[in-house]
């Protein structure tokens, strides 16, 4: 696979939302516990400040995504905020790597100062480890701030980038 990023258009909108669908409905990750549909979900990736879409260059295939957006509004507006998803039967294969590297080219252009992540579940072992090869600066950790799918509570370890 060659792994490529760009801006999302409407025409990704069905393959964006299964992919992420696939990480809300593993219950380890996001926050958001609805599925997007066709509506919802070329909404959601239409008003972040910036959905990146990652795809394999040989099939076209789209392999993964990313939406980034302000973590705060006012003073605090120039902190961002991301979240990453890669499709079930490709991760492992470093494409979060490549979408976390384009967003932080992209926050950086559209003029933002700080990436922060407010809820890293412990037990994503992958992304912390990835998260500490890039560079973030982890805040702390906090108690059971994460309820699984399960319903047991995991920690969540905030971080954050200066860029």
């Amino acid at each position: 696979m060659k792994i490529k990023v760009r801006k999302y258009t409407i025409q990704d909108t069905l393959a964006a939302i299964e992919i992420w669908n696939q990480v809300v409905e593993d219950g380890v990750a996001f926050p958001q516990e609805e599925m997007l549909n066709e509506e919802t979900g070329r909404d959601f990736f239409e008003e972040q400040s910036y959905t990146g879409i990652a795809y394999d260059e040989e099939s076209g295939e789209i392999v993964g995504l990313y939406i980034l957006h302000p973590n705060n509004v006012g003073r605090c507006g120039h902190i961002c905020n991301a979240s990453y998803a890669v499709r079930r039967d490709v991760r492992g294969c470093h494409i979060g790597e490549k979408l976390v590297t384009h967003c932080l080219e992209t926050a950086k252009t559209l003029g933002f100062k700080i990436l922060q992540f407010n809820a890293v579940v412990r037990s994503n072992t992958y992304a912390l480890r990835l998260y500490k090869k890039l560079g973030f600066v982890q805040l702390g950790i906090i108690p059971g701030g994460f309820r699984m799918k399960n319903g047991s509570y995991e920690d969540i370890i905030p971080h954050y980038y200066v860029l």
